[in-house]
């Protein structure tokens, strides 16, 4: 049984996330609190396995609490943000300081939200009590639940044509993360020079929140780092991010790879979907790509894998020892799709610094 604690300022959201949470068969809210300073007193009687936290609180806002929470006494917490762009930025630096996963709080009509995506937050407490906190320390600053069909890559892109695709000089190199990927990204992308071939990424997060993670990893790397827009083209030296709620996809034009950025339904029950963009980098790349698979919870990605390695790609799955949640790698690694299985410090080695 998981045992969650909810701290927000709103006793309704309280109520909300805790009618929702208790709804299910492997999860109890064994209390809730409306500031962390109340929380911790609670929480020194009986630690939960996660905390649900919200951000903008009376005593002491989320982020301190989680900056200390993570020095003091590792826990796996899950963030309720508003959806601002001054809030998303907030959210990408809870990520930073160590939530497992950041999620939409509208600041409208928030119990109808919250009701409307109830398996989003039961599937982020469930991955968060799976997530090892150990690898989730703060980083310095630094310059009834309705379960959805789980549709495959097929409703977006057409599955590759075998053989169809000429090699080149031209490489690529493509990465799917979910849960815990937001540092495991950072760790790779910050070992990159400039000179490393053009990346695509798919990072699950919901909409509004990629931009600032984005504009953070720039101002953190020497490679450049934006969200992408439908129609860049991938060049050395850049990393282009897919935004949240929408799929991904690299395209050839000529001797050059651009991206498509399209709307799509949920395939493997993620939009952007790891899986539509490994499934174009099979179509359109083939041998001149790399793919390489992160940690994450689920299996969003591991047939994508497998399709670029039939392709003649090179590709990877991070190792369970340094994955926040393996699961991801773990789907891949059980369909043979990776060529290499690599802790996350190698990765940047083989994409290219």
């Amino acid at each position: 049984m998981i045992k969650v604690m909810v701290v927000d300022d709103s006793a309704v959201i309280r109520q909300v996330v805790s009618s929702i949470l208790n709804a299910t068969t492997d999860i109890r809210v064994i209390d809730s609190a409306p500031d962390p300073v109340y929380a911790l007193e609670k929480m020194k009687k009986d630690w939960p396995d996660v905390l649900v936290l919200d951000i903008e609180m009376p005593r002491m806002d989320g982020i301190t609490f989680l900056k200390q929470l993570m020095n003091e006494h590792p826990t796996a917490v899950v963030v309720l943000s508003s959806l601002t762009t001054q809030g998303s930025a907030t959210a990408i630096e809870a990520l930073r300081a160590g939530a497992v996963q950041v999620l939409a709080k509208s600041s409208l009509g928030v119990k109808q939200a919250l009701l409307d995506d109830a398996a989003s937050l039961v599937s982020a407490v469930r991955a968060a009590a799976r997530a090892k906190v150990s690898l989730l320390k703060p980083k310095p600053d630094t310059p009834a639940i309705v379960v959805r069909p789980k549709l495959s890559a097929d409703v977006v892109i057409a599955p590759p044509v075998q053989g169809a695709m000429i090699q080149t000089t031209e490489r690529i190199v493509l990465l799917g993360a979910s849960t815990g990927g937001t540092q495991a990204l950072e760790e790779v992308l910050k070992k990159l020079s400039r000179t490393c071939p053009p990346i695509a990424i798919v990072q699950h997060m919901p909409p509004n929140f990629t931009e600032s993670f984005a504009k953070r990893l720039d101002q953190l790397c020497d490679i450049d780092v934006r969200e992408a827009k439908h129609g860049d083209r991938l060049l050395p030296g850049l990393a282009l991010i897919a935004p949240g709620g929408k799929h991904l996809m690299i395209k050839r034009s000529g001797a050059q790879y651009l991206v498509d950025v399209v709307e799509g339904p949920l395939v493997s029950r993620h939009c952007p979907s790891v899986d539509v963009l490994f499934r174009s980098g099979a179509k359109f790349a083939g041998r001149n790509a790399i793919g390489v698979i992160m940690t994450g919870m689920g299996d969003d990605g591991a047939k994508g894998l497998k399709e670029m390695q039939d392709a003649g790609a090179k590709t990877y799955a991070q190792d369970e020892m340094s994955c926040v949640v393996f699961g991801m790698p773990k789907e891949a690694i059980k369909l043979g799709a990776a060529d290499e299985v690599l802790p996350l410090s190698r990765i940047s080695s083989v994409i290219g610094a």
